[in-house]
């Protein structure tokens, strides 16, 4: 079974957009390698964000009620 005229044209594009011009493989792996550690650093910083506020470091602004208006 020989491949069809459509499928000679994907594998076409495919191999063009993958080994044609300047180093398109290069470029994109560096792209992805700069998305990959801006997420990782991303990552980090919401753990340290979390981290920053424990329990013990919380303050309760929460308004008591007034005590001398309760005992009327």
């Amino acid at each position: 079974m020989s491949p069809s005229i459509p499928q000679l044209l994907i594998v076409a594009v495919v191999a063009l957009l993958l080994f044609g011009g300047r180093g398109r493989i290069s470029s994109i792996m560096g792209d992805m390698a700069k998305g990959i550690k801006s997420f990782r650093t991303g990552l980090k910083d919401e753990d340290a964000d979390t981290k920053a506020v424990d329990g013990e470091d919380m303050v309760n602004i929460t308004p008591e009620k007034d005590k001398a208006k309760a005992s009327d």
